[in-house]
């Protein structure tokens, strides 16, 4: 199998890509709003990607954050709340903040999974400082990393409850950066000891089989590459300090954060650590180039894999999603009536 995850172009397969993805038998696909028009177009499209591959689990993603960054919107879907929501209500009541994200991730998971999507590049677990840049801003779920951690643990659990798997991203933190690492390379100048604020909520949720890295340079640790690039990084702080064992997926391999071609990028970041590189432009040239350079997946890497297929499957009860946004609105309520 292919460490590679692809783009579709739109909103259904072309017969080039259909015979590319069966040659090549990538890791999975992310879609983008190109890809989602209607519920009956997505899962057609869901099912002719599994077909290609002739099994059910399959990383069929996505980023359905709510807020600024959704791909399925309304009308088709329903309008969901940016992590900020969750920050402010955690301020006044906690207990409630984080029920209402886990019922609002668990509505948007059922959602996803009616149309055959499989994981959610969800929730951030970066955090929040004044100095932040506006690309994760109001995407964060707070400040303070045992917040971050709590809002996210229950980001994490209804997805899960729903049969989709979430993401623990972007490690180790996409909180201090100051540009957007889709235009240019951030650097991050803090030393050692303040970082251990970063990756705390990394830590806490270390057992998830599922993370994404930042297109960060962090000159504590590596004062050339970003961590998705950098040996340093993944081994010593990705895997050892926040302790994740799970299957690290790069961030779009296709942001101007990083140089080079898009294949070369791609062999960078597996060379240093990272198990799948995420290509999702959907631009043919470059996906026959990554096929071409990168071989088979590694058998670490594989187990990983199979980790985050075994957490894929179907909804854990018949939880009606109506009612499950009627009870995140009444706790949202809750800040709105102290503002």
């Amino acid at each position: 199998m292919l460490p590679a995850i692809f783009g579709i172009s739109g909103l259904e397969l072309t017969a080039d890509e259909r015979a590319f993805f069966k040659d090549a038998d990538p890791a999975g696909y992310i879609l983008f709003a190109r890809n989602c028009e209607n519920r009956e177009q997505m899962r057609a499209l869901t099912d002719d990607l599994r077909s290609i591959h002739g099994r059910d689990r399959l990383i069929v993603s996505i980023d359905q954050e709510g807020g600024r960054v959704v791909r399925m919107k309304p009308p088709e879907w329903p309008k969901y709340p940016a992590g900020e929501a969750f920050a402010r209500l955690f301020e006044i009541a906690p207990a409630s903040a984080i029920e209402a994200a886990r019922v609002n991730a668990e509505a948007m998971a059922r959602e996803l999974a009616l149309v055959g999507v499989s994981v959610d590049y969800h929730a951030p677990f970066d955090v929040r400082r004044p100095e932040t840049d506006n690309v994760i801003g109001d995407r964060s779920l707070g400040s303070e990393p045992m917040q971050v951690a709590a809002l996210g643990r229950a980001v994490l659990d209804g997805m899960s409850h729903a049969g989709v798997v979430g993401c623990l991203k972007h490690m180790p933190g996409h909180g201090r950066a100051t540009v957007d690492s889709h235009k240019t390379l951030p650097r991050v100048e803090a030393s050692d000891a303040e970082l251990e604020t970063d990756i705390e909520p990394f830590r806490t949720l270390s057992a998830h089989p599922l993370g994404m890295s930042a297109h960060i340079v962090f000159t504590a640790w590596d004062e050339e590459r970003p961590a998705t690039l950098s040996p340093t990084v993944i081994e010593n702080v990705i895997r050892g300090r926040i302790g994740f064992d799970g299957l690290l997926l790069t961030d779009d391999i296709d942001m101007q954060a990083l140089d080079g071609s898009i294949p070369e990028r791609c062999e960078k970041a597996l060379a240093a650590g990272c198990d799948i590189a995420l290509n999702c432009w959907a631009k043919m040239d470059d996906q026959l180039a990554i096929a071409e350079r990168l071989g088979s997946m590694s058998g670490a890497t594989a187990a990983r894999l199979d980790r985050v297929h075994a957490m894929m499957g179907e909804p854990c009860d018949s939880a009606d999603t109506e009612e499950l946004l009627a009870k995140r609105d009444a706790l949202l309520a809750i800040a709105e009536a102290t503002a």
